[in-house]
C-alpha cells in the first residue's frame, strides 16, 4: 500500500509540476490550510520539499483547500533544485482565517536541534484552543512538545525521546508527560503525529507517514 501511494503521489507532482512553488499551484479558492515547516538545519531539502512538502499540498489541494506556507522570518525555503517561493510572515497571519495547521517534518534532526519558534508553538496553542487540528510530521512532533501541548497525549515519533538507547545518550525532557505510541500515524484528539517522514524512511527503512498523516488531518478538519 505505501508504494502505490508513493506512485500516485509522485506520479501527480510530475503531471502538476507542483514542487517549485507548491502554495500556488492549481489556482483553486476554498478553505484555507496553514503548513509552518521548520527552519534551520536539514537533511536533503530536495527530497523534503518534494516528498512532504510537496505530497502534502497536493493531497490537501485535491480535497479542496488552499494552502498557505509561513515560517518566521517568511524568506523562500531553496533547495540545490526544489523550492518553496511563496513563504509568509508568522507575524503577519491570521490564525482565524485557517481550517488546521499542518507541519512538515523537514529533516530537521535530532535533538536538541535548532530552536523551536514562539510563533510556531503559539500558532498551534492557538489552533488546538479554537478546536481545530493540528498535524505535527515526525521531528516537528518537537513544536507540540515544548508548547506542553503533548501532556497526557498520544504521539507518534521515531523512537522513544525519553529513553536512552546505544545511539542515544540523552533524553528529551520537553516529552515529559506526553505517551509515546510508536512510529506510526497516531491521533489523540485534534492532535495527529508520525514518526517517520521521507528522510526518515530512506534511512530507517520504516513506512512514511506523510500520506496517512495529512489524510487524517484532512478528515480531522472535517469531524466536529
Amino acid at each position: 500500500m505505501r508504494k502505490i501511494s508513493i506512485f500516485v503521489a509522485l506520479t501527480l507532482i510530475f503531471m502538476t509540476g507542483i514542487i517549485s512553488s507548491s502554495s500556488q499551484a492549481f489556482g483553486q479558492s476554498g478553505p484555507k490550510v496553514l503548513m509552518i515547516p521548520r527552519e534551520g538545519y536539514s537533511i536533503d531539502l530536495d527530497l523534503m520539499i518534494k516528498m512532504e512538502v510537496g505530497v502534502m499540498t497536493i493531497l490537501l489541494k485535491r480535497a479542496g483547500f488552499e494552502v498557505d506556507v509561513a515560517t518566521t522570518s517568511g524568506f523562500p525555503i531553496l533547495g540545490p533544485t526544489q523550492k518553496i517561493e511563496k513563504v509568509l510572515r508568522l507575524s503577519e497571519i491570521n490564525l482565524n482565517d485557517y481550517a488546521g495547521i499542518i507541519m512538515p517534518c523537514m529533516a530537521v534532526g535530532e535533538f536538541p536541534g535548532p530552536p523551536v519558534a514562539p510563533l510556531a508553538m503559539e500558532a498551534a496553542k492557538k489552533c488546538l484552543a479554537d478546536g481545530k487540528p493540528v498535524a505535527a510530521a515526525a521531528n516537528s512532533a518537537t513544536i507540540l512538545a515544548e508548547a506542553g501541548l503533548l501532556k497526557g497525549k498520544k504521539y507518534a515519533y521515531v523512537r522513544d525521546p525519553l529513553k536512552m538507547t546505544k545511539t542515544q545518550t540523552r533524553t528529551d525532557p520537553r516529552f515529559e508527560g506526553a505517551i509515546y505510541s510508536g512510529t506510526g500515524v497516531v491521533q489523540d484528539g485534534k492532535i495527529i503525529t508520525s514518526g517517520i517522514c521521507p528522510n526518515l524512511e530512506r534511512f530507517s527503512g520504516m513506512q512514511n507517514g506523510t500520506v496517512e498523516l495529512t489524510n487524517k488531518f484532512i478528515a480531522a478538519i472535517g469531524s466536529k
